[in-house]
């Protein structure tokens, strides 16, 4: 019978290979040492996922100095134990000779081994049955959760396959993972956060998923990136290429017409460029070393900016990419005044407003001009449907106590009722 400390070892070697995870986490560090990023790619595991299978390796796995994972030496054993398993040979069917009296003896003593051994056989199925149950309840309980979740394959695309970044010089580090039930719009939104250095230089890339869509992707740097390849030095060519790579990624249909609509535009005039076809609309912009595309859909003369996909590029590098129109969809509301009947309203409405400032309360405010007038089709009552909204910035007559003299107010466009006020300093 196994001694105490041998079960221990059983156990050990139990826990860390009960899984067919662990056991490619174990194939794949067999061959040569990876780092995290490298190993959930492989996996399409997510980070919180893949930590966790990590920590259950315990002793089989070891750090090098520079921060990837490999085999530990008894990680190599467990390795070479579970090829031994799937590797056996198969046994070459022999005639049966007679046996000498001595061999008989050996043979008699095999046998009393051999149930020995399969009594201890027995053991161990039953313990590596309950085993294997508690690990697919845990599996069902961790799948609920990682369908809020992101894999960390998805991250991973993102950053190579449309960003470009050449991932294989950076040291990556995720720095947040914040999921969180948007009641607003009905979804659940997924915010992470990562660090980025190399010998070139650090950065930060934050992403921010809706229902498991890319929703936003900005890096902040002073820096350039270190890309996969070079960019075009041609600004329309390098657009086309990411919105090549992100249709690619994420496979949704009106990214077709997006790029149907950029095709058509040959070349770029002055600081804005404008393209219209159907109810797509793009606009190019241009200031210094930035490049802005952002298509949006437009009805009727209304832009609905939210509903829209926007690429920034730096250098010919990607920093920022934000895309609506998976999400919001444009309402059948109407415009039924138009901006100086909206001035109007912000006006009469500025001067009911009483408002609390350092504790004092202030009224009377008044209006000594307008400093800006803007439709932006809005949501409205926690729905994914924009409804045009005039958005007013008027002068205030003097500077009122806590430093405000200018007033922010939001008009429905199709009813005329106000929908938010705030006071601004500016």
């Amino acid at each position: 019978m196994a001694s105490r400390s041998e079960e221990e070892v059983y156990s050990v070697m139990f826990k860390s290979l009960k899984h067919p995870v662990r056991r490619r986490i174990l194939g794949l560090l067999n061959d040569k040492p990876l780092g995290f990023m490298e190993i959930a790619s492989f996996l399409d595991l997510s980070s919180s996922h893949l930590t966790y299978h990590l920590e259950s390796l315990g002793e089989l796995v070891a750090k090098t100095p520079n921060g990837e994972y490999q085999l530990s030496s008894f990680g190599k054993a467990a390795v070479n134990a579970m090829k031994g398993v799937q590797e056996a040979p198969e046994l070459a069917v022999r005639r049966p000779k007679k046996l000498a009296r001595r061999w008989k003896v050996a043979f008699a003593a095999l046998m009393v081994a051999v149930l020995l051994l399969s009594s201890f056989g027995v053991y161990q199925y039953i313990t590596i049955t309950q085993l294997a149950a508690d690990q697919s309840q845990l599996e069902a309980q961790n799948q609920q959760l990682l369908s809020w979740g992101i894999g960390a394959g998805t991250v991973a695309d993102m950053l190579r396959d449309v960003v470009q970044l050449d991932t294989n010089r950076y040291r990556i580090t995720l720095l947040s993972d914040m999921l969180e039930y948007r009641e607003d719009f009905d979804v659940a939104e997924e915010v992470l956060r990562y660090s980025f250095t190399g010998a070139s230089g650090d950065f930060e890339v934050s992403l921010r998923f809706r229902e498991n869509h890319l929703s936003r992707y900005q890096l902040t740097t002073d820096t350039a990136p270190l890309l996969i390849e070079n960019p075009p030095s041609d600004s329309l060519a390098v657009a086309k290429a990411a919105l090549m790579h992100y249709s690619n990624y994420s496979g949704d249909a009106y990214l077709s017409e997006m790029q149907n609509l950029l095709n058509s535009v040959n070349a770029t005039t002055g600081n804005l460029t404008v393209a219209t076809s159907g109810n797509m609309k793009l606009q190019i912009s241009s200031i210094g070393n930035s490049d802005e595309y952002l298509w949006m859909y437009t009805h009727n003369g209304v832009d609905y900016n939210a509903m829209s996909l926007r690429l920034t590029f730096t250098d010919g590098a990607l920093t920022a990419l934000t895309d609506g129109y998976f999400l919001f969809t444009a309402s059948n509301a109407k415009v039924n005044l138009d901006a100086d009947q909206a001035v109007n309203i912000a006006q009469n409405y500025i001067q009911t407003l009483t408002w609390t400032i350092n504790g004092t309360q202030t009224s009377g405010f008044k209006s000594s001009g307008t400093i800006s007038v803007q439709m932006l089709p809005h949501p409205r009552a926690n729905s994914v449907a924009l409804v045009p909204y005039w958005y007013i910035t008027l002068q205030l007559d003097r500077t009122y106590p806590g430093g405000f003299n200018t007033a922010a107010v939001g008009v429905w466009a199709d009813s005329g009722e106000v929908a938010d006020a705030q006071l601004l300093s500016r």
